[in-house]
């Protein structure tokens, strides 16, 4: 079996997800009062279902709820007060779609809660380094799981982030995170990676990770990339947050067309828009 059958596959809490067929979106649901993007939007449980499910009717695959915000400067918030903003959310969202939901969050209480109410993958910005025991929670229920790179914490992580080779620094580290786990009793075909865009990287070091995406998919994993909407695209086209579609549909073709497998979005129309159409054109590439 080569690295890329082995990055095809996917299995989480018993579905496995052939990624040969096509790459995923997943669709951003931040239940928090501070996200960058669209926080306090959906802090009401109505509309964050509401916007779940408007999300999967636009295509996303999986959808991706978060109950504490992970941007730059943000701080953390107590366990009980981010397992009420999402358990509310997670179990409705069971009732009313059997697509796949993912857990935001690197609190091992939390991740727990959330997978009894029905979700199917971790997604821990601390590639399972904050919470010791969140390597047995993902274990002991099957989960999907997300190791995501990051150098520093949220309130400072942006502070000159400095790397002598930032795409042998992070794919090095996620490869040593996936042995780490595999020796804590994780499978290695529940866990994908995420080299961690906009978290402790300059606008260069984000530029030269998603350049080199391909290098990341030779660790024999599914790649997830979130840049939707990031500052550096702002940094780049000189745009606000609200204006970054476009910026942000150009960098997912990009990644899309180097190996990533899962694209973490806010606007999941337009990515489903993208992904259909790079679709076709390869399909008729292979036929030619």
């Amino acid at each position: 079996m080569t690295m890329n059958d082995l990055a095809a596959k996917w299995t989480c809490r018993g579905r496995t997800i052939d990624l040969q067929a096509g790459a995923l979106l997943m669709g951003i649901l931040n239940v928090t009062p501070d996200s960058f993007s669209d926080g306090g939007r959906y802090v009401e449980g109505e509309k964050a279902v509401a916007r779940a499910l408007q999300m999967v009717g636009e295509g996303a695959d999986i959808i991706d709820v978060g109950g504490e915000s992970t941007r730059p400067g943000s701080l953390p918030v107590e366990v009980e007060i981010e397992t009420e903003r999402v358990l509310p959310v997670i179990e409705e969202l069971k009732k009313k779609t059997n697509v796949l939901i993912s857990i935001d969050t690197r609190k091992s209480v939390v991740a727990e809660a959330a997978l009894n109410a029905g979700a199917h993958i971790i997604n821990d910005v601390s590639a399972f380094e904050s919470d010791r025991r969140m390597a047995e929670v993902a274990r002991r229920h099957g989960a999907g799981v997300i190791l995501m790179h990051k150098k520093g914490e949220p309130q400072k992580m942006q502070e000159h982030p400095r790397y002598h080779d930032v795409v042998g620094e992070v794919g090095g580290y996620l490869g040593e995170r996936l042995d780490s786990l595999v020796k804590e009793g994780l499978a290695i075909d529940t866990m994908a990676i995420d080299p961690g865009i906009g978290f402790g990287k300059s606008t260069e070091h984000n530029l030269k990770l998603i350049a080199n995406i391909e290098k990341l998919r030779k660790k024999g994993r599914p790649v997830v990339v979130g840049l939707s909407r990031k500052n550096f695209l702002g940094r780049i086209t000189g745009n606000a947050v609200e204006e970054r579609l476009a910026a942000s549909l150009a960098a997912l073709a990009y990644c899309l067309m180097n190996g990533a497998s899962v694209m973490r979005v806010h606007d999941v129309k337009e990515s489903r828009d993208v992904l259909l159409v790079l679709k076709s054109i390869f399909k008729e590439r292979g036929a030619c």
